[in-house]
């Protein structure tokens, strides 16, 4: 069975306290130890309060200095608990907390601090993975779809990793910044156990049974697109229209993943990349499958910090003129004065946003791609780009600027409340995965 390696945690410092038993590969580059025991391994045994820091560019751990420190669980029970891991980084509920994994440990130097990774099998991780993304409660047709959609996604990454280019992408000059990101940002493991990627939060998610039924009955599948394993994106809600690859990331767009209605027609839809068509369709709630206020079916699916935020299909946030300028600033890195105007120039089929002009007293640029967009208008991250954009007087003279939005996401790919819908409705995972990637196959990696 294929490992992959998970980026937890980095800091300058971090704690970690093992349960059971773990065998400290101490050969790696380690500093003093006597040489006659440089080759063995040292037992480490329910050890608590653990501390790894840097001294001198090394691994520092119980006054011996490593390159790279390994920690291999000696038994099937063996488990080590992480501190002060960072959830939902950059989100509006980012918190810490602390997380208890199965497999190996392994610390390494990056950048100057400590990175716990965590290295184990494909088929575990995804069971955490659907725990981890939602509340894993909703219908074992839903979860079998997920888990064939996560295997892809994850398979889709490692086998085009040496292919790709690194670190963030996009252009950037005197009147415009464009940026996408991508898996891979990570060159030093496989992917990270945020939004980002996955989330994957080890075994701290409690299982519920229909998880682990729900990889173990699609072990080893994957969705494939001529001959080749599907890059399944998802999000948590579309909004009632999926959007195409190209408005989120490289300009190119796999024929599984089209701009789709969310609903039982699953028809391609009329554009919305233009203002008018844009506006009627956010300012409207048309009926679509993640269209639901149920709590019952977003208990099921979405875990307690997600439900934090009730408004998915559709939104509103209002800023003074002050506050959005001071945000844009900060967020941007450019001094813009006074924002005056935000003006759309390009969106995507779901009517998402994916070149904007920000208007200040002071500069003017264009900004895309959609995550960019957000992350420039929000101190943690906008919910969607696909908003219309109001700027009026209140009766105390104040200027606000009323941004009504559709969807929590990017859109590409399954929608999450959407799918969790079709599985209450008694859709089969076939179903499902048919809906949000046409075209598709299920076969095996």
């Amino acid at each position: 069975m294929r490992s992959v390696d998970i980026g937890i945690l980095r800091a300058s410092q971090i704690k970690f306290d093992l349960i059971g038993g773990f065998c400290l590969n101490g050969n790696n580059g380690e500093r003093n130890v006597p040489t006659e025991q440089s080759n063995s391994k040292y037992i480490l045994n329910n050890v608590t309060e653990n501390v790894v820091s840097i001294e001198d560019g090394r691994l520092s751990y119980n006054g011996r200095l490593f390159d790279e420190l390994v920690l291999v669980p000696c038994g099937k029970d063996s488990v080590f608990t992480l501190h002060n891991v960072v959830i939902g980084l950059n989100f509006h509920w980012q918190r810490k907390e602390m997380q208890t994994f199965s497999g190996e440990l392994r610390f390494i130097v990056e950048d100057g601090e400590v990175r716990a990774v965590n290295r184990i099998d494909v088929e575990e991780y995804l069971i955490s993975v659907i725990s981890s993304e939602m509340s894993a409660t909703s219908s074992l047709e839903f979860l079998k779809a997920h888990a064939i959609v996560s295997r892809s996604w994850l398979y889709a990454q490692l086998l085009r990793k040496d292919k790709v280019q690194t670190g963030m992408l996009g252009w950037e000059d005197e009147n415009e910044i464009v940026r996408w990101y991508a898996r891979e940002d990570h060159t030093l493991f496989d992917l990270c156990a945020d939004d980002h990627c996955q989330r994957y939060q080890g075994i701290t998610r409690a299982h519920n049974p229909n998880v682990a039924c729900a990889v173990e009955e699609t072990a080893g599948l994957v969705l494939k697109y001529a001959g080749e394993v599907c890059d399944a994106r998802f999000s948590k809600c579309c909004g009632g229209m999926m959007e195409l690859f190209s408005s989120c990331w490289e300009d190119e767009n796999p024929g599984y993943l089209q701009a789709l209605r969310d609903s039982d027609d699953n028809v391609l839809f009329q554009s919305l990349d233009n203002e008018e068509a844009a506006r009627r369709w956010i300012e409207s709630e048309p009926p679509s499958f993640c269209a639901t206020n149920d709590k019952t079916v977003l208990s099921q699916i979405l875990n307690g910090y997600d439900r934090e935020t009730n408004d998915f299909y559709r939104w509103q946030v209002v800023y003074t003129q002050s506050e959005l300028s001071s945000i844009v600033s900060e967020r941007s890195g450019i001094d813009f004065g006074t924002v005056e105007e935000l003006v759309p120039l390009e969106r995507g089929a779901s009517g998402r946003i994916t070149r904007l002009r920000v208007v200040g007293t002071k500069a003017t640029r264009v900004v895309g791609k959609e995550l960019e967009i957000r992350r420039w208008l929000s101190r943690t991250h906008l919910y969607s780009s696909a908003f219309v954009v109001d700027k009026v007087t209140d009766k105390d003279d104040t200027v606000l600027f009323v941004l009504k939005g559709a969807g929590w996401g990017h859109g590409v790919g399954l929608c999450q409340v959407g799918a969790a819908v079709m599985g209450e409705k008694g859709a089969s995972h076939v179903q499902i995965l048919a809906h949000y990637y046409p075209g598709s196959v299920i076969d095996v990696v």
